[in-house]
């Protein structure tokens, strides 16, 4: 049986605790707690009569309603079946030798770069510096660099790094012609946005690649999709040849074009999301537990009293130990930002455990 290195493994929790998986709170998955969209939960549904025939290879319609809504050029991206499989894809086409990849930080990466052989070298994010990426960052990537992957914000920690400082990387990649893959995977929960997403540094930079994801703002987890971002119509390409294809089936692709349409739903979670994650770094705070700056739709925190993942777990909610990430031990964890009385809940809930330690 294959072991989940992420979070969601629901179905293990369930084994392992007891409790049915219907009344446990995943607070260890990071989706939209505002649930999928109902115009997307009806296209999902009306779209199931695509399935008795072999979907879009070249997913047209949804690539068409993307450039719209990334105003740039069709030909600058790729539909994936969630960005998982765009990132193994950017490694079969580009097989790098030497990489560069920031510690902790999200486990795919470095799973992918080990199916060509590629070595990999760490910078080491610091509790000291709040897990922030330095500008010494730059003095590691040097000619033998082939690719430089980095999370915007970063999982786990759900740090931010600044615009400024990233075409700073990806100025200096170019020179030592090295690919930068930004992966913005959860940046639309992120007020201001613009302020940190490199979508605006596209055109001027073709060893830029940006990852992004349906999965996590419009709750679509189980329908696999996501999308990658070059101005390098080559590398799109390659990447796009680098895999099987019919890789998004018909019900991503529909379900993918509603999403799109659902601009209020996106401005809502925003507001939702800042509201409730202030609430729990307060009340975690209160409880004299450290957490680190997240500007994403979960936080990180550090407890090193006992196993709390275990302790939640017989409350009936699964958190995430980021004890599996490089670089982290057993003292960090990882929550999700969810419903409003959920969260109510998770503090209650850890109040308890922390009475009784």
């Amino acid at each position: 049986m294959r072991i989940s290195s992420h979070g969601a493994d629901i179905f293990t929790a369930s084994k392992e605790s007891g409790i049915d998986e219907n009344n446990i709170i995943d607070f260890s998955s990071n989706i939209n707690p505002l649930g999928i969209p109902e115009n997307v939960k009806k296209t999902i549904i009306n779209s199931i009569e695509y399935a008795s025939r072999y979907p879009d290879i070249n997913s047209t319609k949804l690539i068409n309603s993307l450039s719209i809504h990334e105003n740039v050029s069709g030909e600058w991206m790729f539909s994936s079946n969630g960005a998982a499989e765009a990132i193994f894809r950017i490694a079969l086409y580009l097989k790098p030798h030497n990489a560069i990849l920031t510690s902790p930080t999200f486990s795919e990466y470095e799973q992918s770069l080990k199916t060509v052989d590629c070595n990999v070298k760490y910078y080491n994010l610091l509790e000291e510096n709040n897990f922030e990426i330095k500008e010494d960052m730059l003095d590691i990537i040097d000619k033998k660099t082939d690719i430089v992957f980095i999370c915007n914000p970063n999982n786990p920690t759900g740090q931010l790094t600044d615009k400024k400082f990233l075409e700073k990387i990806i100025s200096h990649c170019k020179k030592t012609n090295a690919a930068v893959v930004i992966d913005e995977c959860f940046i639309d929960f992120i007020e201001n946005k613009e302020h940190y997403s490199v979508h605006g540094l596209l055109k001027q930079y073709d060893n830029l690649i940006i990852l992004k994801a349906f999965t996590k703002i419009y709750s679509i987890p189980g329908i696999r999709l996501g999308y990658c971002l070059c101005s390098d119509t080559k590398t799109i390409a390659g990447i796009k040849e680098s895999g099987p294809p019919w890789n998004v089936s018909s019900i991503a692709q529909e379900a993918g074009i509603a999403a799109l349409e659902e601009k209020e739903y996106v401005l809502k979670t925003i507001d939702y999301i800042s509201k409730e994650r202030n609430y729990l770094i307060n009340e975690l705070n209160k409880l004299y537990i450290k957490t680190f700056d997240s500007y994403a739709n979960y936080i990180f925190f550090k407890f090193d009293k006992l196993d709390l993942k275990s302790e939640m777990l017989k409350r009936g909610i699964l958190i995430r130990s980021c004890s599996n990430y490089r670089g982290l031990s057993n003292e960090y964890y990882r929550i999700a930002v969810k419903k409003e009385n959920e969260n109510k809940m998770f503090i209650e809930k850890l109040k308890g455990v922390l009475v009784k330690k």
